[in-house]
């Protein structure tokens, strides 16, 4: 059976976390570990989109969860935001500007215009808001969205779009999809696709700053 791309991209990374491990401290190493765990698992599950993307933002999630204690502010939207500012400020060789302008601009555009991942949609479902209210909410927010685009603004588009798929993670992780069901594999399979390119440059650029002050991650290994 051919190895993937996906599994060739996380042996590669593997190599190096072992090479490089030594200079990371405590919390750098235990984010980069795990994300890399949950990373390799994603690749590994190919075939299962539900459990693929379900990994890849747990992948995400070990990269930029920090304590509360720590965080700005109790968003998780907020925290993630901030995080990927950070990555993009220390990007160097702008692998996530590539990524977004070069590589995805048509798939982000699609989970742009997906009004399923864009959480009024949803209040208004839920009677929480009028059909005006959510369309006139998807209508400015996407305006933004194209502005960021016009500006190649790297950080805000990402920032956007990383919310919109925090939407669909709500939705799987609380129950909210069927597994394997039929109702919202467009936006499963935009998201999957990106994520599955997004998190290599995240853990790279990790690995690549270990003197950068990370957070220390959540529920750190408690010695008995």
């Amino acid at each position: 059976m051919a190895v993937s791309a996906g599994v060739k991209r996380y042996e590669s990374l593997k190599r190096r976390q072992r090479l490089e491990r030594p200079q990371f401290n405590t919390a750098l190493a235990l984010r980069v570990h795990r994300s890399l765990s949950w990373y390799h698992a994603a690749v590994l599950t190919e075939h299962d989109l539900d459990t693929q993307f379900i990994t890849l933002w747990i992948a995400f999630n070990s990269a930029y969860a920090q304590n509360a204690s720590n965080a700005i502010s109790g968003s998780e939207t907020a925290t993630f935001k901030q995080f990927v500012g950070t990555l993009v400020d220390l990007d160097q060789q702008q692998r996530l500007y590539d990524l977004v302008w070069v590589e995805y601009p048509r798939t982000l555009r699609l989970i742009l215009d997906n009004h399923y991942i864009f959480k009024h949609f949803w209040r208004y479902v839920q009677g929480e808001c009028t059909e005006a209210i959510w369309k006139e909410r998807f209508r400015t927010a996407n305006v933004a969205a194209r502005r960021a685009i016009e500006k190649q603004d790297t950080k805000k588009i990402l920032s956007i779009v990383l919310s919109r798929l925090y939407v669909l993670r709500n939705q799987i992780l609380h129950g909210g999809a069927t597994w394997n069901g039929k109702t919202n594999r467009s936006q499963l399979r935009s998201a999957t696709g990106f994520l599955l390119s997004l998190m290599p440059c995240v853990i790279d650029i990790l690995m690549e700053f270990p003197q950068h002050p990370w957070p220390t991650p959540l529920f750190p290994v408690i010695d008995e």
